[in-house]
């Protein structure tokens, strides 16, 4: 090489050397906020953890040590000190009913009536409030969960006599934890034209007493019968009462998902009025936090208004429109689940069928053609099977159609064969971990121990066949706090201490990811959501404990105190 080239090689690297160390030196464009003197759980596999990160706007732009983060410290920047606590990216509920969490909370909580007596008791008080003609409402009652047996009963559910006798001027209708059955008074059967001689709908059933007479309690689709007569009261509103009466479920809604650290809720079927409202509180930069919504509407109006519907992070990013909810079963606390074979303690039944197959291969034939993803309700085996042969069939007429992320939603109940399918058909299971948890003390009882062990809850098993895990909590079926459904996760523990086959469990960091990555990619926004990078919207939850590391007895113990969707702190605990 000749001197001159040498001396100009030199040069360039010294004129490197120097702009580098001044850009070194140079002070950093001030921040929005800073998080620091923490350990934050980057989900990142270059840089798991860190110490500190800088926001500007609604996007991360650094993270790293707190020596590093301090140039983006300037006299405008928010500067939230951890004091050692944790933060992990904002918790993702891959299956909620949004309204359903807010609706919820404005009727009766029957989650801690401890029996069919104490229901009564406050329904009385309730109808003794209300108006002639009133209805009361109420939802989250669990004969499985009940400290006694309601006499009579038909298959541990109470008969309406003494329900009717405290309410004859108001209707009452009283949902199941599930969402799967009613109860209803004998005022709300008039309504509704229920009578002895009323036969079951295709998909639901009316319980009845020996005689043939309807007890009071409705299975599935057979709430339509007395849901309808309340609908029609509701119709009776003007426009604006009913859109105030949304608006207040959706703004409860959103005050219980932050206060739980949920930033990111995949709503489990919204009607097309539902979304229209959804998107125009996004527009507002009133919706808080950020929705993924499945539409739930028949396949005739799916077909004349998809287009219309699809709808790609309005907002800045808090809604997005491009899934669509069906449901073939029920649930397995109302024997609604589709089973392979009857009920351990209900011989007679294998559950029932809500929707078609016909239907659903239609729904599944409209998705694709529209670039929709599809996700179905299937919590028993029979149920999931079905949705496996149609999503298998669907995916083979196709073959053109990449990356369709379609979700079977509760996956709850499987045959050991069907396992292995989710993996190798690519379809995401969105389960809850909590309830394997909260269903554990009865699920043997209705499946039998072989059926129970082989399929029930069968985290692992799907795992390691390669499928995509979301986590979530079916709120208000259960409540939206992710805590109880982490810790469901990585310990099935039930309330009295014993494990639910623990060998399904999942690591601390598998169950975290099903809570934030996975619920991300099961709603095609990893590039956006589900850790903590430069360049990806600033939504974080810190808690006052290292659920990574504490000790299992202590991750129940774990609250929220901050809450950051957008780098706007929305809810901070005092």
């Amino acid at each position: 090489m000749s001197h001159q080239r040498l001396a100009r090689l030199s040069f360039s690297i010294l004129t490197v050397l120097v702009i580098g160390g001044l850009s070194g030196c140079v002070k950093k464009q001030p921040a929005d906020l800073v998080l620091t003197n923490g350990k934050i759980i980057t989900l990142e596999d270059i840089a798991p953890t860190a110490e500190a990160l800088a926001v500007t706007g609604d996007r991360i732009i650094a993270v790293g040590t707190a020596k590093k983060i301090k140039p983006y410290i300037g006299s405008s920047t928010r500067v939230i000190d951890l004091q050692g606590q944790t933060a992990i990216p904002g918790f993702i509920d891959s299956h909620a009913h949004f309204t359903g969490v807010g609706e919820a909370r404005m009727i009766l909580d029957l989650t801690r009536a401890r029996n069919w007596d104490e229901i009564v008791t406050l329904v009385a008080e309730a109808a003794s409030k209300a108006k002639p003609g009133e209805w009361v409402r109420g939802r989250g009652w669990h004969q499985e969960k009940w400290d006694k047996r309601p006499e009579p009963s038909v298959d541990g559910l109470p008969f309406h006599d003494a329900l009717s006798s405290v309410t004859p001027d108001n209707p009452v209708l009283l949902e199941h934890a599930s969402g799967h059955s009613c109860l209803a008074n004998a005022k709300a059967m008039e309504l509704g034209g229920v009578t002895k001689m009323t036969p079951d709908p295709a998909g639901g059933e009316i319980v009845r007493d020996g005689r043939g007479n309807p007890i009071g309690a409705f299975r599935e689709t057979a709430q339509g019968l007395v849901g309808r007569p309340l609908y029609g009261s509701e119709l009776k509103k003007t426009e604006a009462e009913r859109a105030d009466q949304e608006r207040k479920a959706i703004e409860l809604a959103v005050q219980e998902c932050l206060s739980k650290g949920v930033t990111s809720v995949h709503d489990a079927g919204a009607s097309f009025g539902t979304i229209n409202l959804y998107r125009a509180l996004a527009e507002q930069g009133k919706l808080g936090v950020r929705i993924y919504a499945m539409i739930s509407e028949e396949n005739s109006g799916l077909q004349q208004r998809f287009a219309q519907y699809r709808i790609i992070g309005a907002g800045q990013n808090h809604l997005t429109v491009r899934a669509v909810k069906r449901l073939l079963d029920g649930a397995l606390g109302a024997h609604g689940a589709w089973l392979l074979e009857p009920y351990a303690d209900l011989p007679t039944s294998t559950g029932l069928n809500t929707t078609p197959i016909e239907d659903l291969k239609e729904t599944a034939r409209l998705a694709l053609e529209n670039d929709f993803q599809l996700c179905t309700h299937a919590i028993g085996d029979r149920a999931n099977r079905e949705v496996l042969n149609i999503y298998e069939q669907a995916f083979a007429d196709h073959p053109e159609k990449k990356d369709l992320r379609w979700r079977v939603e509760h996956a709850q109940h499987l045959a050991p064969s069907d396992i292995p399918r989710f993996g190798r058909l690519g379809v995401i299971a969105a389960m809850q971990g909590v309830h394997c948890t909260s269903d554990g003390p009865w699920v043997v009882k209705k499946l039998g121990e072989k059926r129970a062990k082989e399929g029930a809850y069968v985290w692992r098993s799907i795992m390691d066949g390669g499928a995509v895990i979301g986590n979530g909590t079916d709120a208000p079926v259960e409540d939206i706090d992710p805590i109880p459904s982490f810790y469901a996760t990585v310990t099935r523990k039930m309330k009295d201490g014993t494990a639910f086959f623990p060998e399904q469990r999942l690591s601390r960091e598998e169950a975290l990811r099903t809570y934030t990555l996975n619920g991300a990619y099961a709603a095609f926004q990893e590039n956006l959501l589900g850790s903590l990078k430069p360049g990806k919207l600033a939504d974080i939850t810190v808690l006052s404990k290292d659920i990574m590391t504490v000790a299992e007895e202590e991750i129940p113990k774990t609250q929220v105190r901050l809450t950051i969707v957008g780098g706007q702190v929305l809810f901070q605990k005092n």
